[in-house]
Formats: C-alpha cells, sequence, structure tokens
C-alpha cells in the first residue's frame, strides 16, 4: 500500500458518507497534490473556495453546526495558519462555550509541505503539528508517517462520537516516496 493510494482511498471513504463536503482551495480544480487524491470524488461533494482561510474556517464551522461533516483542505501548515482564530477560539471552543450543547465535527486536512525535489522555502513547509496540539485540546491532531495510518486516521475522524474535531497531517514528500 502507497501513501498516494490511501490518501485516495481515505477521501473515497469519506465521500460516501452524505453528511460529507470537501472544502477549500484547489479542491474542485487543480492545483495541489492533495487535489489529484481527489479525483474519483464526486463533484458535488467538491466545493471550490477563493484564497481566504479564515473564512473557509469558519464556513466549516458553520457546516459542521448545521450537521454537515466538513473537510476542510488546508495543503500546508503554513497556509492554516490564517485561519487560527477560527479553529483556537472557535472550532476548538464550542463544546466549551456551550456547555456540550454543540460538538461540531470538522475534519481538516492539510501538510507539510514537500522539499524534494524542489525546496519551496520555508515559508510553506511549516509542521506546527505540536503547536496546535497545546493550543487545541479539544481538537485531536494526527500526524500521518506510514501508509497504513492513513485509512484507520480518516475513518476515526469521521466515525468519532466524542464531540471532537480532527486535524489530519500528512507529509507532501511522502506522496510519491512511500
Amino acid at each position: 500500500m502507497k501513501y498516494f493510494d490511501e490518501l485516495c482511498r481515505a477521501m473515497e471513504y469519506l465521500a460516501r458518507d452524505p453528511r460529507v463536503l470537501f472544502l477549500g482551495q484547489a479542491v474542485a480544480c487543480p492545483g495541489t497534490a492533495m487535489s489529484n487524491t481527489l479525483k474519483n470524488v464526486a463533484r458535488d461533494k467538491l466545493l471550490e473556495l477563493p484564497v481566504a482561510e479564515e473564512m473557509q474556517m469558519g464556513m466549516s464551522s458553520g457546516l459542521a453546526l448545521v450537521g454537515h461533516v466538513p473537510v476542510s483542505i488546508f495543503p500546508r501548515w503554513n497556509f492554516l495558519l490564517l485561519a487560527v482564530n477560527q479553529v483556537v477560539n472557535h472550532l476548538d471552543k464550542f463544546s466549551l462555550m456551550s456547555n456540550a450543547g454543540y460538538q461540531p465535527k470538522v475534519i481538516i486536512r492539510t501538510g507539510i509541505g514537500s522539499v524534494r525535489p524542489l525546496h519551496p522555502q520555508h515559508q510553506h513547509v511549516g509542521d506546527f503539528t505540536e503547536a496546535f496540539r497545546l493550543m487545541c485540546p479539544n481538537i485531536e491532531v494526527i500526524r500521518l508517517e506510514e501508509p497504513k495510518e492513513i485509512f484507520p486516521a480518516y475513518q476515526k475522524a469521521l466515525e468519532r462520537e466524542d464531540g471532537k474535531s480532527t486535524i489530519v497531517v500528512e507529509y507532501g514528500d511522502y506522496y510519491n516516496e512511500k
């Protein structure tokens, strides 16, 4: 089993759930390696957005509050940083602020940017996994080191019943290496 193939399998699995919607940049249009993992997902499940990360995360939370399970795609951690307010101050705190009355489930898909064969420079290859674990005690952050971890991580993110959202961290370099 290959890293990229497992990502495709996981996205196809998520797409079968009627509550799931994929949103972000280069989701319905090509543009990133993550786009390629959505090729077998029905077009009506893909919501292409402009480059407006905080708006995207706010939309994701809103969709989750009304029963959808958004898969909000930020191809690199560095882009997800632009949505920190929505993640840290809202998504992570909904359950606390509502005395467990609201427990929206969002799957945030992000990655550590690829440095091989071309290094895109440091503003595109950050890994903020540990920082988000510290900032978001009510969101699980799962880093995908091996292909065998991919499907179970996304399955857990979708099927969990503990009221938590999940940030799933992929490695760009592993798409072609593992």
